[in-house]
């Protein structure tokens, strides 16, 4: 599987795509604006503390001071831990002003950003983030994701505690971290390790609400997450971050170095492999396969349902090959599409009904193939009784659709509008639901064209029929801003 990320960079969009083989895989797009701060570690400076509410307010260099309450200090984080270990019941939190002091310094992390008229939420505890584990310098556990399964969490614990060492921190492995070699794991620790003493050292030098570390940016998460073994080149056309991402490679990801080029050809970057023209596809609900047949993909708030169709596909010596055909087509096709427009949690496929127990069988395997090369893990539980195919995709970040997209005004997210004659029928109903109450001297209607057009013409009858049985006049007025659904009834 060989492999080329290509990096589009502009001072408000960094967009990051995935090629495999010529074709698009992964798309990543990360704004300037939409970044937020969770993650990022300040040396922060207390400027209030309330007793009252066991909290204090931090200044870190934000427009609000942000808000520790007691829970987040280290001191009851270790209690916690403690009691965990096997206290009989948990001890009570030193109050906030035993511990803290107006104009102290203190190094904090973001929880949470902020939000309206509230300020950051902050923890005393810093964990960093790599791509297999997370380091907590100021702890010395040794744990394992939850949802990895039981039976393998304690093999992971001590092959995790032989790697780290008496060196102090402690360490969680993630999820995505539950198939790595050692030396996955080696090289994650060493850069988590080199993260935290750059930490301590800007904290010794730097004034207070000074930004210690911020959450990596796509950029360089490109360098430690997507950079795999089969990667050949990671070409980027920012002179500028060019040269950035070669100092935290330089430091941090050496292995990578060899493989960054600049990008200086007269074609934009994108342009070399039609990414804009696959990112408008990625945002469809119809996908063509080359055979003719095509999918239907739609993403609802609980899943994530794709349809499998022949279209025009007839090219197979009979029926029952057809639709294998188009099966093992569109499993590889799903699997892409999966993967671009990063589509998590659960996803039902309805394949097209295959009599054979061995062409579901090969189209399964073929689909679990595919899904292999996907970074993200994914859990397949086969055929249901219906036929339909169930599977899930861990969710780390929000969809394409989701990043790019808003609900539509006109139909507010349904997909669909009330046809003319619909809303028509609608503002008839209205007029007599008004004309029971109010005595007005006329009732004017303002609708969308489409419908002002219909009571001109078509419903013009039912129109003049509601007219004499209220014995008012109605008039019509056309608004081209009004979308087909939204209409007014004006009392004159």
């Amino acid at each position: 599987m060989q492999q080329d990320i290509l990096i589009n960079w502009s001072p408000q969009e960094t967009r990051v795509a995935v090629v495999e083989y010529g074709a698009v895989q992964e798309l990543h797009v990360e704004r300037t604006l939409e970044r937020g701060l969770v993650g990022n570690v300040y040396l922060g400076k207390v400027v209030r503390v309330l007793p009252g509410m066991q909290s204090a307010f931090i200044d870190i260099g934000l427009e609000r001071a942000a808000f520790l309450h007691v829970a987040d200090l280290m001191s009851s984080i270790a209690s916690r831990h403690a009691d965990n270990d096997g206290a009989s019941s948990p001890a009570a939190p030193r109050p906030i002003e035993k511990q803290l002091f107006e104009g102290q310094a203190m190094m904090v992390q973001v929880l949470k950003d902020p939000i309206g008229t509230k300020g950051a939420r902050l923890t005393a505890q810093v964990s960093i983030a790599g791509r297999l584990l997370v380091f907590l310098p100021q702890d010395n556990h040794i744990g394992v994701s939850q949802k990895i399964p039981s039976a393998q969490r304690e093999e992971l614990r001590q092959r995790l505690q032989a790697l780290t060492g008496d060196m102090g921190g402690g360490f969680i492995l993630r999820t995505n971290g539950e198939d790595a070699t050692d030396a996955e794991l080696g090289e994650d620790i060493a850069y988590l390790r080199k993260t935290w003493a750059r930490i301590k050292d800007a904290a010794l030098r730097l004034p207070p609400t000074s930004v210690l570390h911020q959450d990596l940016s796509l950029l360089q998460r490109v360098l430690r997450d997507m950079v795999v073994e089969n990667t050949l080149s990671i070409r980027i056309d920012s002179r500028e971050q060019f040269d950035q991402l070669k100092l935290f490679a330089t430091e941090f990801m050496p292995a990578t170095l060899q493989r960054l080029q600049l990008h200086s050809g007269e074609r934009p970057i994108f342009d070399l492999f039609n990414i804009d023209e696959e990112i408008a596809k990625a945002l469809g609900r119809r996908v063509d396969l080359k055979s003719g047949g095509y999918l239907i993909i739609d993403q609802t708030e609980a899943l994530t349902t794709v349809d499998v169709n022949t279209g025009g596909f007839v090219g197979a010596r009979n029926f029952d090959d057809t639709i294998f055909k188009t099966n093992l087509e569109a499993s590889l096709a799903i699997a892409r599409q999966l993967r671009l427009r990063n589509l998590g949690g659960i996803v039902i496929v309805d394949f097209i009904d295959m009599v054979q127990v061995s062409h579901r069988d090969a189209v399964l395997a073929e689909f679990q193939k595919q899904l292999a090369r996907d970074r993200i893990k994914t859990h397949v539980n086969g055929f249901s009784a219906l036929g339909l195919l169930e599977m899930t995709r861990k969710r780390t970040r929000e969809s394409l659709a989701h990043q790019l997209c808003e609900p539509c005004s006109a139909c507010m997210g349904k997909g669909v509008v009330k046809t003319a004659r619909s809303v028509g029928y609608d503002i008839l109903r209205e007029v007599l639901r008004e004309a029971r109450q109010f005595n007005p001297r006329e009732f004017r209607v303002i609708a969308s064209p489409k419908v002002i057009e219909l009571f001109l013409d078509e419903e013009s009858q039912h129109l003049a029929g509601l007219s004499n049985f209220i014995g008012k006049p109605i008039s019509l007025q056309a608004e081209a801003a009004m979308a087909q659904e939204q209409y007014d009834i004006v009392l004159l």
